[in-house]
């Protein structure tokens, strides 16, 4: 199995990847660094959505590049992860959450058009993503695994919302997806989780809570604590992702999630 692996906020390398070099893949939505190497002998493709120092913010990542730079690389299943605020208040700081939902209204990519790698009518391989779940169960079971076998606090379950950047969210913002069962949110995840689906590419989430979303709790996370948390959770999902990698060594490749209702 060829494995691609995304990371976000606080997490511009991967320590375990061995033998690794960098590429640039051109696509037709833009060029994407690649770092290339492997974890516990599986083959392993890379990309910081941020880049070194936090380059981009979440309004610059280009989505529609990474997926397709991913998809270009031939790799079979996409593990990513993510710092959160939480809006489930029962979730601790520091805690993982092995997301099995999505709320993404918008359906919108930062720039504000939709999310979708199909631009143009008639365009070859256009259709509807269809699923029930929009996270790869396999792929979810292995990172669960992966932070269970690395000693950390993991929610086998939650509902990922994705909001817009750069900015945090309101009071009324955050109560509003609270009620639609919003366990968590960042700024990034929404728009790679639909186009891996209308690619094909098997995807799953991991999240870490860095902060409470406003509102959550009586007193808001103080930014030194956010910082301390969003730095902490580097070693977490490094060694989440190890484990994870590690342990699909032997798994059979996973199937797309969901299905792809095409018109040619």
């Amino acid at each position: 199995m060829r494995v691609g692996v995304i990371t976000g906020s606080g997490t511009h390398a991967l320590p375990a990847l061995q033998s690794s070099t960098a590429r640039v893949e051109e696509t037709r939505f833009g060029a994407v660094l690649l770092i290339e190497g492997s974890v516990s002998g599986v083959p392993v493709v890379h990309i910081s959505r941020h880049g070194d120092g936090h380059e981009r913010l979440s309004s610059h990542v280009n989505h529609r590049a990474h997926i397709s730079a991913l998809k270009h690389a031939r790799v079979d299943a996409v593990l990513a992860v993510t710092v959160c605020g939480a809006v489930d208040p029962t979730l601790a700081l520091g805690d993982l959450v092995a997301f099995d939902d999505l709320h993404f209204i918008s359906n919108r990519l930062p720039d504000g058009s939709l999310c979708s790698l199909y631009e143009t009518p008639g365009e070859r391989g256009r259709g509807h993503w269809i699923f029930e779940q929009p996270f790869s169960a396999s792929l979810r079971d292995a990172l669960l695994q992966g932070a269970q076998q690395s000693g950390l606090q993991v929610r086998e379950r939650g509902c990922y919302g994705h909001v817009d950047g750069p900015r945090f969210n309101s009071r009324p913002e955050i109560a509003a997806l609270r009620a639609a069962g919003v366990s968590a949110v960042s700024q990034t995840a929404g728009p790679e989780t639909v186009l891996a689906g209308e690619a094909e590419l098997p995807y799953a989430l991991l999240g870490y809570v860095t902060d409470y979303a406003n509102g959550v709790v009586e007193a808001a996370t103080p930014v030194e604590e956010l910082r301390r948390y969003l730095h902490a959770s580097t070693e977490a999902f490094d060694a989440t992702l190890a484990a994870a990698i590690g342990g699909l060594a032997q798994d059979p490749t996973p199937a797309p999630t969901g299905t792809v209702l095409r018109f040619d």
